[in-house]
């Protein structure tokens, strides 16, 4: 009899947990899929920018366009609108990456030094993904920690381009390659356990992960390369 009841608890259980586990696949699926194609685009938008050799916005509407983009994209999340105000947002960025890509192949070696800031990106994000679906550790925990560390590097990071303090910087770079591999990490474990059940938000959050990750590798690749 107890061991009928085991038997009728364990299906239950394992009733309620498939749809979940079904639920939180899709999740990754759909966001590892939409992240391709929102850096495949960002990509294209960023080449098309160093072709036609376009101007960098400025910092103030940079930040105007990012936020009032991601502002749109979180009040689409949920319908499908959000698609297009995702590729508007990871378009945008691609295009104000697109001159400072332009650049850094201007200077000698230039062209290595993206590709190294490139593979060395796609090389910490797939390690810290592959590290995080492996071991399915829980890394909410960095959370708060992270939610600070980012406000302040970027305080810092503005602090930097005003008042033309390159040392600070570089520091800020360094600061947020090792927050951005956090968020890797953070996001990725939120999706696996749940944490995080909109594809969309998940791939703006990667997606920006990977940006910064990639902007602050390749500063700090074009100081050592005499930058």
């Amino acid at each position: 009899m107890n061991q009928r009841f085991d038997q009728f608890t364990l299906a239950r259980q394992q009733a309620g947990t498939a749809p979940s586990l079904l639920s939180t696949h899709k999740v990754l699926r759909n966001t590892y899929l939409l992240l391709a194609m929102t850096l495949l685009f960002s990509g294209v938008v960023a080449g098309a920018a160093v072709a036609l050799r376009l101007p960098h916005p400025g910092i103030i509407l940079t930040l105007v366009g990012y936020f009032g983009l991601l502002y749109v994209t979180t009040k689409l999340r949920d319908s499908s609108w959000g698609l297009l105000s995702v590729f508007g947002l990871t378009g945008f960025m691609g295009y104000t990456l697109g001159p400072i890509v332009s650049h850094y192949l201007s200077m000698p070696n230039g062209g290595q030094t993206v590709m190294l800031a490139m593979g060395g990106t796609g090389a910490v994000f797939l390690g810290l993904s592959a590290y995080a679906l492996v071991s399915r550790k829980d890394f909410s925990f960095m959370g708060g920690f992270l939610a600070v560390g980012i406000l302040v590097a970027f305080l810092a990071s503005l602090g930097a381009i005003f008042f033309q303090i390159p040392a600070l910087s570089l520091t800020v770079s360094a600061v947020f390659v090792l927050l951005m591999s956090g968020m890797i990490l953070f996001e990725t474990s939120r999706i696996i356990h749940g944490g995080e059940t909109n594809y969309i938000m998940a791939t703006v959050s990667l997606f920006v992960s990977i940006y910064n990750l990639f902007l602050s590798l390749l500063q700090l690749l074009g100081f050592t390369s005499g930058d």
